[in-house]
């Protein structure tokens, strides 16, 4: 089914579409260093919310086996937003391959709203 007779369907606008973005920065960056990049984000007004939460990576890099704490972070935002948001945390990450990933999701109306009014 096309996305345009679907989203007309579900009652969607192109541009209502929540999504979720997630990408992880170094566990060696502090509590106050990942505030600053969260903050700078949420003054963008890219991203409604920023989720933080420490995790740890397990993956192979220049053929090595590599364990590392991180700093796991979510990010909700809409389709309209979402490339200048992926940009922006492609300029600003310090890793070589960052990883980011997306995908739409469903939610409340009440909060779709709220993330499309910030």
């Amino acid at each position: 089914m096309p996305q345009a007779i679907l989203e007309t369907r579900l009652g969607l606008s192109m541009g209502d579409t929540l999504f979720i973005v997630q990408t992880s920065l170094s566990g060696d960056l502090n509590d106050a260093e990942i505030g600053i990049w969260a903050q700078s984000i949420i003054d963008s007004k890219l991203s409604a919310c920023v989720q933080v939460n420490r995790g740890r990576s397990i993956y192979r890099w220049d053929e090595e086996i590599t364990s590392e704490s991180e700093w796991l972070i979510q990010l909700k935002t809409t389709k309209s937003k979402i490339k200048k948001l992926i940009h922006k945390i492609k300029s600003e990450h310090p890793y070589d391959v960052p990883e980011i990933l997306y995908w739409a999701v469903e939610s409340t109306d009440e909060y779709l709203n709220w993330v499309k009014g910030e």
